[in-house]
């Protein structure tokens, strides 16, 4: 398998274990990262997700340059999309068209180029080793960053390091990728998956439904007019207000007690 998806309580941990290739992404993996995401967003009991890549080397190295980007040359040479076979998600099955609202975390544990930057991109969380390595490097070889690339940088950094990272085709440091907010938190290699769990341990205390209605009112609401934004944000509060959650929240606190939520 060039995937490993493991479910540990409510959380779901996706690796992808092509160590050989520096966790390149072929067809046969891109579909089988859609399979896994698929099954975290529509499994309720699974909360919280992590992506990562096997070995300390390389998260992904993105598209399998030998096998994916020739095909997808083809497709587009016959008229056809030149993103059809990765999957009806996109590349790495996050990329486009997967609407998931629960938290996902990237966990980048070396190289974290072109499509592994994509996918990266496509998380909500991002915690990265000291010897991560970040880069859109698709202009050196004459494509594009086309996995969302080109319209999710400039959307979380200022848009004049977008476009250099995106124009000079050139890696930056994991000091650097958090310098200008590309990633949350740098850590020693050693402590990577460490401080990921304490991430983990603190979203699971966290109300779910909370959780995935904070990151709904985020993403779509940024989108949309002040106004607009703010009255998405007053129906997914009233939402919120109708569960059983939001009811028991309130109480624990009164009690002084760590809530229990259960996602309802």
């Amino acid at each position: 398998m060039s995937i490993i998806y493991e479910k540990r309580g409510r959380v779901a941990y996706i690796t992808i274990n092509r160590p050989e290739a520096r966790n390149a992404i072929d067809f046969a993996t891109s579909q089988e990262l859609s399979n896994a995401w698929k099954d975290f967003r529509d499994d309720d009991d699974l909360w919280i997700a992590v992506l990562t890549g096997a070995g300390d080397k390389s998260f992904s190295a993105g598209a399998d340059l030998k096998s994916l980007i020739p095909a997808l040359s083809g497709q587009a040479s016959s008229g056809a999309q030149a993103s059809e076979g990765v999957g009806d998600t996109g590349f790495g099955g996050i990329t486009r068209n997967f609407e998931c609202w629960k938290p996902m975390i990237a966990a980048v544990n070396g190289h974290c180029l072109a499509g592994g930057f994509e996918m990266m991109l496509a998380c909500d969380l991002r915690i990265a080793s000291e010897n991560a390595t970040f880069g859109l490097t698709e202009v050196r070889w004459g494509i594009i960053p086309a996995a969302g690339g080109t319209q999710r940088l400039p959307r979380v950094i200022p848009v004049a390091k977008a476009m250099e990272i995106i124009l000079m085709g050139e890696m930056i440091s994991a000091v650097e990728a958090y310098r200008i907010g590309l990633i949350n938190k740098v850590v020693p290699q050693a402590e990577l998956m460490n401080e990921v769990e304490r991430w983990v341990a603190v979203l699971l205390e966290r109300g779910p439904l909370a959780l995935r209605a904070a990151k709904r009112a985020m993403l779509q609401g940024m989108y949309l007019p002040l106004d607009e934004g703010m009255q998405l944000e007053q129906r997914l509060m009233g939402g919120l207000l109708r569960t059983e959650d939001a009811r028991e929240g309130p109480m624990a606190f009164a009690q002084k007690r760590k809530p229990e939520f259960k996602a309802r």
